[in-house]
């Protein structure tokens, strides 16, 4: 058995979980965080025997444990303050059983590691630990508000006592009220709990815990009277001292709800000076909590209403830009839907949800998202996987309400776009109107012709119903294709079968389409002739694409799959020609110095065995023209 096999596993506090484990971000949400270069020694606590770690699953639910016992404790110490009757009752022995299980947790404590400020880091020394617990206020308060006075006495006296000493005493078991307040703190930033209502649950804790405190010290006020029918109760109730314990609660607890309420129904008041104090005092306080709520409540309620608010404000500013420009009517719906949409997509826009994630996860999310949207689209099936990674990674993920151009015709050709949902209708503004050309769903693509040719776009694409889209970017898609010639060919090749494809009608809008097909099949064939020597055998692998347009040869040090359109001539830059000859024509640049010569030949009908620029350089290298050169054939 290996090392691995049988050694112990790692506490929870350094237990890394996979990415598919759900409760991840619990233990993410709980992590120490150590200062920048201080090395974490993650067997440290392993190494320490009876040592606990404070985010320790156990721990914690013996913390939560503790919570509803400072529940029972909030409200037994006030109520045993101003009855002392139920003080002699079952109400003792259940106090003892909680003061137990806060005895059994002080001595916990002394096993529970703690967080060093300066280097945040657990110490987890039993010294260091034991120290620091006794020293500080806590250790004290604890103890105090575990010793059970009461019983000790009767056990040192044999006699019970119920004086109001025990009660004050009993009043420091409200210390553990801090609990809770750690526990609301902790279950504010886990996300699991819904924070409206974490944080609506706390308001109602405070509220109710003053409603009950106030009303059990108003009624100890009432019996300490030296008279009892000049009280606010004993207004009311003759002889109260001897009646039901919840009979004097139950009047406690609906003069305390009036009173903080500011109702004031007046059949209870206060009636003795003792009791006209308090309730200044209790008044005042009320402002405070009503202010501290009211305060809370807006906050929540605002923040879920904010989102609105800056939608109304994006609107009104829009109808203002409008109507001082005085933009036309259609124009100005589309400003108001695609804001509209803005706001109700917000939470699925992968801008906003992943700028703060690590690149590694965008691309997961992505890949998870439109991969399958990618290797449906006709240009990239048969690619690698590789490039679809490549290419989904950078995507970017858009909404488009309906009736709004995804792109204009005659606009330069930046990006191009997959449907993911939703349906577009591809148009051309001819005699005065627009006409419908074609209509693309999911998994269509469009733009690409504009972005493949470098030509502005030929195309209006407009979109009929609410529509979802992914956009790549030109640039970033002839990154992904420089080193990967294969790839490369395979797009060149479902590209051409795309356009060999297209109807009549968006060919009669490419007048230059039909031409550069025929050059495409002539480049093509004279490239799959078979060679008539070994060495053209050897070379034909390495250039096998050369034909194509814009596909260089494997050496070269760039790859584009957007061919490169240049001017060539049938004559000597200095020979002076008749005036059609001067334009020259407009061809796509073949992979090689003899597919040029051969597409010029088909061109002018001579076979030329010169290329010069402009400026009477020769060319020697068909990776050295850019675009829009003028070549000089001859």
């Amino acid at each position: 058995m290996s090392w691995s096999e049988t050694r112990s596993p790692p506490p929870l506090l350094f237990r890394r979980h996979s990415s598919g484990d759900p409760k991840n971000f619990a233990s993410v949400s709980s992590s120490l965080l150590p200062a920048f270069g201080t090395v974490v020694d993650e067997n440290h606590l392993q190494r320490k025997k009876y040592v606990i770690a404070p985010y320790d699953y156990r721990y914690r639910w013996w913390q939560t444990f503790l919570v509803v016992l400072v529940v029972y404790s909030a409200w037994a110490s006030p109520f045993e303050l101003a009855f002392k009757k139920a003080v002699t009752g079952s109400l003792m022995v259940v106090d003892l059983v909680v003061d137990a299980f806060f005895a059994a947790d002080i001595v916990l404590t002394f096993f529970v590691a703690y967080l060093d400020k300066s280097t945040y880091l657990l110490v987890a020394d039993h010294d260091k630990i034991a120290k620091r617990y006794v020293t500080r206020l806590w250790f004290t308060m604890d103890v105090a508000s575990t010793l059970p006075f009461q019983f000790i006495y009767r056990i040192l006296t044999g006699k019970m006592q119920t004086g109001d000493v025990f009660g004050f005493l009993n009043l420091l078991r409200l210390w553990r009220l801090r609990r809770v307040s750690e526990l609301f703190k902790r279950l504010e930033k886990d996300i699991r709990f819904s924070y409206f209502m974490t944080r609506l649950s706390k308001l109602i804790c405070v509220t109710l815990f003053a409603v009950h405190s106030a009303g059990c010290f108003y009624y100890w006020l009432a019996i300490h009277h030296h008279n009892s029918e000049n009280t606010w109760i004993g207004s009311q109730v003759h002889d109260f001292k001897h009646r039901s314990i919840w009979l004097g609660y139950t009047y406690s607890i609906y003069w305390s709800i009036v009173t903080l309420t500011t109702v004031g129904y007046g059949d209870l008041h206060a009636v003795n000076t003792g009791e006209k104090l308090f309730n200044m005092i209790y008044m005042l306080f009320n402002i405070s909590l009503t202010a501290y709520i009211i305060g809370n409540m807006t906050n929540l309620i605002v923040h879920s209403a904010v989102r609105t608010f800056f939608m109304r404000d994006a609107i009104n500013k829009i109808l203002r830009y409008a109507s001082k420009n005085g933009l036309p009517e259609g124009l100005k719906e589309q400003m108001l839907a695609h804001m509209q949409l803005k706001f109700k997509t917000a939470e699925l826009q992968q801008d906003e949800v992943l700028e703060d994630l690590p690149k590694a996860i965008r691309s997961s999310i992505s890949q998870h998202l439109f991969r399958e949207t990618v290797k449906n689209a006709y240009l990239f099936q048969g690619v690698s996987d590789d490039l679809i990674a490549q290419l989904v990674s950078e995507m970017k993920a858009e909404y488009f309400p309906p009736k709004v151009e995804i792109i204009l015709q005659n606009e330069i050709p930046t990006d191009f776009y997959i449907l993911v949902s939703g349906a577009v209708d591809v148009l051309v503004f001819k005699n005065g109107s627009d006409q419908t050309l074609s209509k693309l769903g999911s998994a269509d693509m469009a733009g690409e012709i504009g972005v493949m040719f470098n030509i502005p776009q030929p195309f209006t694409v407009r979109t009929k119903r609410l529509s979802q889209v992914v956009r790549i970017s030109h640039n970033h898609l002839k990154q992904v294709l420089q080193a990967d010639h294969e790839d490369g060919k395979k797009i060149i090749s479902n590209y051409i079968g795309y356009l060999k494809s297209l109807k009549h009608d968006m060919l009669e809008e490419l007048p230059f389409l039909t031409e550069l097909l025929s050059d495409m099949n002539i480049q093509l064939t004279a490239m799959n002739e078979e060679p008539q020597n070994p060495e053209a055998s050897n070379s034909q692998k390495d250039a096998d694409v050369t034909g194509v347009p814009g596909v260089p040869e494997p050496s070269s040090p760039s790859l584009s799959i957007m061919p490169i359109r240049v001017i060539i001539h049938g004559h000597h830059p200095d020979t002076t020609t008749t005036e059609g000859d001067t334009v020259g024509k407009l061809i796509h640049l073949p992979g090689s110095i003899d597919d040029l010569f051969k597409l010029a030949e088909k061109k002018f009908g001579k076979r030329g065995s010169t290329i010069l620029m402009a400026d009477g350089s020769q060319v020697e290298e068909i990776d050295a023209l850019r675009e829009n050169d003028q070549l000089y054939i001859f």
